[in-house]
């Protein structure tokens, strides 16, 4: 189903700066962002000084919003996907779900997306929480296998307490200024897949967008694009990697940081800023993620070998 999608080529940067959420990246300038402030704050990077707020509204000053989704606790693409967010500078990082489930670093997933701005609800992350409806043997095996980790009695025990108390709240998902942030759909915020094929699903496609204000922000299938109301769907590369909202309703899928689907490799995440949506493809040392994966006996060697292809 998704084979068809050819791969990306945006121009990944190097890290240059230290990272909002993982200050174990190494850095060679001066980052200072406080995340969950409410007061303006500043930033100082690249040598100048640069003071914003987080209290203006998504797509009317100049907040830089990173979107990511999908992690399955793919710890090399998350670190590398954080890196790239720090090279760029970012204000806020917004996580749509699926923090685990797939890979091999669940509990150090968790620990730093939990120090995001925002994070949505996934389908794994529920999988973790209860029993996993949907789910394939090697999805089943894995979800239980992460469980396994989380519960581990190993470790700070308010450590563990507080993993779990961070998958419980999450919300299923958040509006703010006219946009959606959901993990699958704007009808069914956890579990509705939106494929590229289903532009030609109209009644789908209209019953969904007649829940959408103005855009919604996606993960769930791994496949990145734009869906716009008029019933097109873009891939990042048909659009030069920029995507400019307007008045036209529109669904982005941000791609997949832990295991992308469309024929890249490559880690995929968006950053949002005033109206524009940007794509960022980043490389990652996947060879030692698809290590953990094989050494894992509960993991399913296909999880790791997807991860080589894309698919």
């Amino acid at each position: 189903m998704h084979n068809r999608r050819p791969r990306f080529n945006c121009g990944r940067r190097n890290p240059t700066t230290k990272c909002p959420l993982d200050p174990r990246l190494a850095c060679n300038l001066n980052w200072r962002l406080s995340f969950r402030q409410r007061e303006p704050v500043q930033i100082r990077a690249f040598g100048g000084r640069l003071d914003r707020s987080f209290g203006v509204p998504l797509g009317v000053s100049g907040v830089r919003r990173a979107i990511i989704s999908d992690i399955h606790s793919n710890l090399e693409g998350l670190q590398a996907v954080l890196a790239d967010i720090a090279s760029v500078g970012v204000d806020e990082i917004y996580c749509l779900g699926d923090v685990i489930g797939y890979g091999p670093n669940p509990c150090e997933c968790i620990d730093v997306i939990m120090r995001c701005n925002a994070c949505i609800l996934g389908n794994h992350d529920q999988g973790a929480l209860f029993d996993p409806e949907g789910f394939n043997a090697g999805a089943e095996r894995a979800i239980f296998w992460t469980r396994e980790q989380l519960e581990a009695p190993t470790g700070d025990p308010e450590v563990r307490a507080k993993r779990w108390t961070f998958l419980a709240e999450l919300p299923r998902a958040k509006r703010e200024n006219g946009l959606l942030f959901v993990h699958g759909s704007p009808r069914n915020p956890l579990n509705e897949y939106v494929y590229p094929e289903d532009i030609y699903n109209q009644r789908k496609i209209d019953k969904i967008f007649a829940l959408v204000e103005r855009c919604s922000f996606q993960g769930h299938t791994h496949v990145p694009g734009v869906f716009t109301q008029n019933g097109n769907f873009f891939r990042p590369d048909e659009l030069g990697y920029r995507y400019r909202l307007s008045d036209m309703k529109a669904m982005v899928n941000v791609g997949s940081v832990g295991q992308p689907r469309d024929g890249d490799p490559r880690s995929c995440y968006v950053i949002l800023e005033d109206d524009l949506v940007t794509y960022r493809r980043v490389e990652y040392p996947l060879d030692k993620t698809i290590e953990k994966i094989y050494n894992t006996q509960d993991l399913d060697n296909f999880l790791g070998d997807r991860l080589r292809e894309g698919r």
